[in-house]
């Protein structure tokens, strides 16, 4: 491998650029990854690695043994969002899925990950090509439904770890819209917990000319809505951190029909487990209040859905993380930068096993759209954020920094072979 990590992974990006393309096209929702999970299992193989397929349904693990040394795991997540794709791009995604409920939607990969999956192939590659270099045992998880929250806790409950060796350390990354180049990373809590809660509201429902008749769920489910955005600016002290978001609302099938049932999904991000439950105790106070002041003869209900903790990117294993990319990474800009409201579910794969996390941010957007790159206190107009329509990482830089970074960071973790004597 080349001294720098970089221009090693300059031809393994360009190698691989159509599959992430193809991957951009073809996306595929939490747990319906087939397609997805085929094309990553066939690639390991190729490599090499002892290729494990339906962990935690669709999710794939490759594993390369190189002798005695640590157990170093590298996590990608697979799946894609019920989003319709306005990037206009020549691979723009036209494909459909069915939800959860049962709904035909649009798909899109939205939040890059197939830029990680794209990434972390590249990195098996350089990995797999350079076995005389390293020692030890690499683990790569190719996880799906990150997006529902629950694929890692799928795939230890399927056995991952009766699979696979516990890891020494557990690491990744996400793409984000920063300057293509830049790495970030926070020390410390780094990704905000989760939880959501899927509300229905019971009215009674009639004829859209006699409301008086009703109890119209319509109203009740306005009215809880605009209650609810008063728990962060009324119950969430200013020196406290939470964000709470409605991000459907449903009811009704036709104007002059009054429902008899609307339905609100909530989604909760929280650093502090105090904050946590006082957010999701109010929501809860709120959503009975509204109703039983529209006079409902049926209590609302509230069901918990995807839920997981704070990722909290252990100190030690961060700083020397970050040193390595430092020394390896020359052109690449790595910075400390604030924690994230998103969150994410890798650390769910390092809980039971006790190893600490390294989890940093990959710049995927033009860095021309950054006036003033070194403050990034701010989103530029124009940069589309994750989990928009419009969001459309930039592959190159991107991807060479992507697999540079992954590799880099195993390579840091995995023992140095020892050279024969005439080499030293």
């Amino acid at each position: 491998m080349s001294s720098d990590a970089l221009d090693a992974a300059t031809p393994v990006a360009a190698r691989l650029l159509p599959v992430y393309e193809d991957l951009h096209r073809y996306p595929e929702l939490s747990f319906h990854e087939v397609r997805t999970a085929g094309i990553i299992a066939a690639r390991l193989a190729e490599l090499g690695y002892d290729v494990h397929e339906g962990v935690g349904r669709t999710g794939v693990v490759g594993v390369l043994r190189v002798g005695e040394g640590p157990v170093v795991m590298l996590r990608a997540d697979m799946d894609a969002l019920p989003v319709r794709e306005q990037t206009g791009l020549p691979y723009a995604s036209s494909e459909r899925g069915i939800d959860p409920d049962g709904n035909d939607v649009p798909v899109m990969h939205a939040c890059g990950h197939d830029i990680h999956v794209t990434a972390l192939l590249g990195a098996a590659e350089l990995l797999a090509g350079a076995q005389s270099d390293w020692s030890g045992t690499l683990v790569l998880v190719f996880q799906p439904a990150e997006e529902n929250g629950g694929g890692a806790q799928v795939m230890i409950d399927d056995g991952l770890y009766d699979i696979v060796p516990a890891p020494d350390v557990v690491m990744g990354q996400h793409v984000m819209p920063l300057p293509t180049g830049f790495i970030g990373v926070s020390t410390g809590p780094a990704f905000a917990a989760t939880d959501e809660l899927e509300v229905r509201l019971f009215g009674r429902g009639g004829h859209g000319s006699q409301p008086e008749s009703t109890i119209d769920p319509v109203v009740m489910a306005a009215a809880t809505v605009m209650r609810l955005q008063t728990i962060v600016s009324r119950e969430v002290a200013g020196r406290e951190t939470a964000v709470l978001t409605i991000g459907t609302m449903q009811a009704g099938s036709k104007s002059n029909v009054i429902a008899d049932e609307a339905r609100l999904g909530l989604n909760i991000r929280s650093y502090d487990p105090g904050v946590r439950d006082r957010v999701i105790a109010a929501a809860h106070r709120i959503v009975n209040a509204e109703a039983a002041a529209s006079g409902v003869d049926r209590a609302p209900e509230i069901t918990g859905r995807d839920s997981f903790p704070v990722l909290v990117n252990d100190p030690a294993a961060t700083g020397r993380t970050v040193a390595a990319f430092a020394e390896r990474l020359s052109g690449v800009t790595v910075r400390e930068v604030q924690p994230v409201m998103g969150s994410e579910d890798i650390g769910n794969l390092a809980i039971p096993v006790d190893a600490p996390i390294v989890y940093w941010l990959l710049g995927g957007a033009d860095p021309a759209l950054f006036p003033e790159p070194e403050t990034l206190t701010a989103l530029p107009n124009g940069v589309p954020s994750n989990h928009s329509p419009f969001f459309a990482p930039v592959p190159e830089p991107t991807l060479r920094v992507g697999i540079a970074a992954l590799t880099t960071a195993a390579r840091e973790w995995l023992r140095a072979a020892e050279q024969p004597e005439g080499e030293r």
